[in-house]
């Protein structure tokens, strides 16, 4: 205990001693605690460390707090599976489908414009299957890899590898579509063993049907044989004792060829080592390449396989994974000049496939590790392919990456605490330690010869600590220039480790409807005086998961030329002749999507804003879906902003600045010859476009017209430029309720029915 007569200025001249002295650093709380609590002067509540500690706590407390108020959405994703898909440290792999007249020239099936009305999928995208399509209550998924197709006429089977969510393990599923690969049926699993299995090899020889899955787990190379096609299988033998991964086979030049890596070999470079092997039959027996490793190298140059080997126009072609940065980052593809049983040699060519530029929004924006293309009967080729849109480990990189991060700003706390003296001593003496005591049963570090070291490197570190208060005052200009810069580390310290724990991937990902994904067009209207608020908008937009083409109506002035902008799709200009407002919603057929998202280019919100927004369309494609409601009633009609239609809790209009809708339905309607009179209106004003296509659509139908999705957060970028035609606001509402009172003339009122807002089960309209 430290002695009752010592006050605080004979604890600051005290010497501990470093063998179980009564001295203790002022910042230790336990030693603190250790003063006499009779003092209501000098309990450990009012002490200065204390204090400096609580403060420091709730001060990045609260902006940790903020940080993720600011940027997380406060709506919650649906999960895409009951069963699985949960976040995997080996990632988030999904499949996806192409298309091309030869392996070379292969592009996803989102150009090929296959719709599905069921899922309102106008065009059908990729990834076509997910863990979500093979999940169920038996055998949860969390991802699935490694596709390989099997075609039997029309009918095309998909075999996968499928990570188990319960078991963790690899297991070998299958799924069939009898419309080339728009729709898949998950048929269960076809291969369940007691160990890992991947890359199910799915191939035909002598009229039966054969399996070749990776069990290097399992130490051997197998071959299973179909009793019953697709789901039962029987080991047929053990083709190699060697643990192979990722091994194909094909038949060329009168043999066949086993390509495999065989990490175990000695002196094997992981991801980067290649073996050969031939036989007269794929039931072997199998005899090593003469020049076996072929591959040894940077993991970076496609040793390891990447699928199936094909031929095309009497060439034989490997496919080959870049492994550099991450795991399967990318294929790289090979032309094989010269295999002979004593001789191989390859050079590479270009794949042909299109990579996004659409980093982690997309399904396959990080990495695609395995392809595998085959011939249809037609002659066209189509090809099933993998894809992740984060490296391998990510959850593990954010978790350390975000502890490295929190102790750092630790660190900055103790260092900012010295600076200020409220922290004395940085590291605790002897009897914090808990030394003075000499037992044969305590811990080493209480023991009197290493208490004793610790007690000199920490005397040094205190007078350290010491020398800097005295070189660093913090009444100067210069002190506090370091306090600000020291703080503002801090803060970005909190935000950083905030995101690293709690951000997920960072990934803004497109939502499923009835399992499948789609695109849309994203329209905007401008002209030159807005061109820094277009870059802007393209380029943030672009990213978008589910954007298709930016079309850009150009109403005045020099259109820009559409390779200056920073994007990731197509952007098309469209120049009008007339500067007017109406242009918004003509016709236009170069358009390829049903879906167009018609969004004022000084409006910026979120991607995952505007992907809801889409979902939220999908499912009800005769709606008006956006982001902006409006309330229109009263007698005589009178317009007013989304406050009053939040006071009345409910809605019945959308504005178009910023909605989904049809673009074949809704543009027919606005060029029709019954909405003549009010695009003249439209014209005259300069304004009220969006109210005439609400009249046009809700008088037309007897069904709700209209829906709002709320977005997290949505900034108007007019108001930071003279070019607004609504810049005045009293002005503009006036001119509006002069549109909705000649409008009400000629279409009738809008219907009476008001919406209410917090009526979807997911609570986006809240």
């Amino acid at each position: 205990m430290a002695r009752e007569d010592m006050g605080e200025k004979g604890l600051k001249h005290s010497v501990p001693s470093s063998l179980g002295g009564g001295g203790c650093c002022d910042m230790s709380l336990k030693c603190r605690c250790r003063w006499r609590w009779d003092s209501p002067a000098r309990t450990c509540v009012l002490s200065l460390t204390f204090i400096f500690f609580l403060a420091s706590f709730l001060i990045f407390g609260a902006l940790g707090m903020f940080f993720a108020w600011l940027t997380f959405s406060p709506f919650e994703k649906p999960a895409m599976s009951p069963f699985g898909c949960r976040e995997d440290n080996e990632g988030s792999w999904s499949i996806g489908v192409y298309r091309g007249r030869n392996p070379f020239a292969l592009h996803p099936i989102e150009e090929e414009g296959i719709s599905n009305d069921r899922s309102s999928a106008w065009p059908v995208a990729n990834p076509v299957f997910t863990c979500a399509s093979a999940s169920d209550s038996s055998h949860p998924s969390n991802f699935v890899a490694d596709p390989f197709l099997y075609i039997q006429g029309d009918v095309l089977y998909l075999f996968f590898e499928t990570k188990n969510a319960i078991t963790m393990q690899g297991d070998i599923g299958v799924a069939k579509s009898i419309d080339q690969g728009v729709t898949w049926q998950h048929l269960g699993i076809a291969l369940d063993e007691e160990f890992h299995l991947s890359y199910p090899f799915v191939f035909g020889y002598d009229g039966q049907i054969y399996m070749m899955p990776e069990s290097s787990q399992k130490g051997d190379l197998r071959l299973y044989r179909a009793l019953n096609f697709p789901l039962e299988w029987r080991l047929e033998k053990v083709l190699l004792k060697k643990p192979l991964v990722d091994t194909t086979l094909i038949h060329y030049n009168e043999n066949y060829w086993l390509f495999g890596s065989d990490v175990s070999r000695f002196g094997a470079i992981k991801n980067g080592e290649l073996e050969i092997w031939y036989a007269n039959s794929p039931l072997g027996p199998w005899k090593q390449h003469k020049g076996n490793p072929v591959h040894n190298f940077d993991k970076s140059l496609g040793a390891r396989n990447a699928g199936r080997p094909f031929v095309y126009d009497g060439h034989l072609y490997r496919m080959g994974q870049d492994c550099g940065d991450t795991y399967g980052h990318r294929i790289r593809a090979f032309k094989l000049e010269v295999l002979t049983k004593e001789k191989y040699r390859e050079v590479e060519v270009p794949l042909g496939i299109v990579e996004s530029r659409k980093g982690r929004n997309a399904w396959n924006g990080n990495r695609y590790h395995h392809l595998d293309a085959q011939q249809l009967p037609s002659g066209d080729w189509i090809a099933v392919m993998d894809g992740d849109r984060v490296p391998s480990g990510d959850s593990t990189r954010r978790f350390l990456l975000g502890s490295l991060t929190l102790l750092f700003l630790g660190i900055l706390i103790i260092l900012v605490g010295v600076l200020l003296g409220v922290v004395r001593c940085v590291f605790p003496l002897s009897r914090c330690l808990g030394a003075g005591k000499r037992s044969d049963t305590l811990p080493f570090w209480t023991h009197p010869q290493f208490t004793s070291k610790l007690h000199k490197v920490f005397a040094r570190l205190n007078r350290s600590s010491s020398a800097l208060r005295g070189r660093i005052r913090l009444n100067t200009c210069g002190g506090t220039l370091l306090l600000c810069f020291l703080f503002f580390l801090g803060a970005a310290s909190i935000c950083f480790t905030v995101r690293c724990f709690f951000g997920g991937n960072g990934a803004e990902e497109a939502y499923p409807v009835e399992g499948q994904y789609s695109q849309f067009t994203m329209l905007t209207m401008t002209y030159e005086a807005r061109l820094w608020n277009l870059k802007m908008y393209i380029k943030h937009y672009s990213r978008c998961a589910s954007v298709r083409e930016i079309v850009v109506i150009w109403n005045k002035g020099q259109p820009p030329n559409p390779n200056d902008f920073d994007s990731t799709v197509p952007v098309r200009i469209r120049v009008e002749k007339k500067n007017s407002l109406n242009n918004r919603f003509k016709a236009d057929p170069l358009i390829k999507t049903r879906a167009v998202l018609e969004l004022d280019d000084d409006i910026m919100m979120t991607c995952n804003d505007v992907e809801r927004g889409f979902k939220a369309w999908r499912e009800h494609p005769d709606r008006l879906v956006g982001f902006y409601p409006r309330l229109i009633d009263g007698s005589p009609l009178k317009y007013r902003d989304e406050k009053y239609a939040r006071t009345r809790k409910g809605y019945n209009m959308i504005l178009t600045g910023a909605a989904f809708m049809d673009s074949q339905s809704a543009f027919q309607k606005y060029f029709s010859d019954e909405a003549k009179e009010g695009r003249d209106i439209v014209d005259k004003y300069f304004n009220c476009e969006d109210i005439l296509m609400n009249f046009l659509l809700a008088n037309e139908s007897s069904s709700r017209t209209v829906e709002y999705v709320h977005p997290a957060w949505a900034i108007d970028t007019s108001k930071l430029s003279s070019a607004a035609i609504s810049r005045n606001t009293q002005v503009h509402y006036r001119t509006r309720t002069h549109c909705l009172l000649k409008f009400s003339e000629i279409y009738g009122h809008l219907p009476l029915q008001k919406w209410e807002f917090d009526n979807r089960k997911d609570s986006w309209d809240l």
